[in-house]
């Protein structure tokens, strides 16, 4: 089992349910857990530094705001940031989202390896989700489906502002850059890039160009 386990969420009264449970069902020596993306993304570099890394990484996607200043303000942010840190982390996402293509492009964009949705039973899926990760298989709470519309491509308000973006010209740096800037999440330059080249993949397209002129053609932007 793991032995070292970080909780980001921006709930106290969460965070220690969580480490309760976990080192009562689970016997986990070391869990660590921090309010705000930018303290657990520094906690986890500390590790690093010191070749005593973390196993797991445990995240909520939202973070409210508040009166501290922050540079990763978001659950995907910090995703991103571990992963470059650190790519061979494991990552469960622990939220109250429930959109299934959203946490479809979790797994597929940002390679988390399980999805727990915060509820009833959300304490004992997030244990049974802990032991199937350790034994490098995926996990998705069982309310979740999946297999959305048939694995037919559907567009997200994300890809549609991307898309508008490279049609007003911009380039994908340029597109990170403004999405940065309107804090816009997620807005790193390989996240863009990936679903750019998904959407190429899925209507076929040879080029930005041939992309947009499909898109316009089918009335999506």
């Amino acid at each position: 089992m793991f032995k070292k386990i970080l909780l980001a969420e921006d709930f106290q009264d969460t965070n220690q349910g969580i480490s309760e449970m976990l080192r009562e069902k689970l016997q986990i020596p070391i869990i660590r857990d921090e309010l705000y993306c930018d303290k657990a993304y520094n906690r986890l570099k500390y590790a690093v530094d010191q070749r005593e890394p973390f196993g797991l990484l445990i995240t909520d996607l939202f973070f409210k705001g508040d009166h501290v200043e922050r540079k990763l303000t978001s659950g995907l942010e910090l995703i991103q940031a571990a992963r470059n840190l650190q790519p061979e982390i494991k990552v469960i996402v622990n939220s109250m989202e429930d959109n299934p293509s959203k946490i479809d492009a979790l797994f597929k964009d940002q390679e988390i390896n399980a999805y727990v949705c915060k509820g009833r039973h959300g304490l004992t899926e997030l244990v049974r989700a802990i032991r199937e990760v350790y034994h490098n298989r995926t996990y998705v709470s069982p309310g979740i489906d999946l297999n959305v519309s048939n694995n037919v491509f559907e567009l997200e308000e994300f890809d549609l502002m991307i898309l508008q973006s490279l049609a007003e010209g911009l380039t994908k740096k340029e597109i990170s850059e403004k999405f940065k800037k309107d804090n816009i999440t997620p807005n790193s330059e390989s996240t863009i890039d990936k679903r750019v080249s998904k959407m190429f993949d899925e209507f076929g397209a040879k080029n930005t160009n041939h992309l947009i002129a499909k898109m316009i053609r089918e009335e999506k932007i």
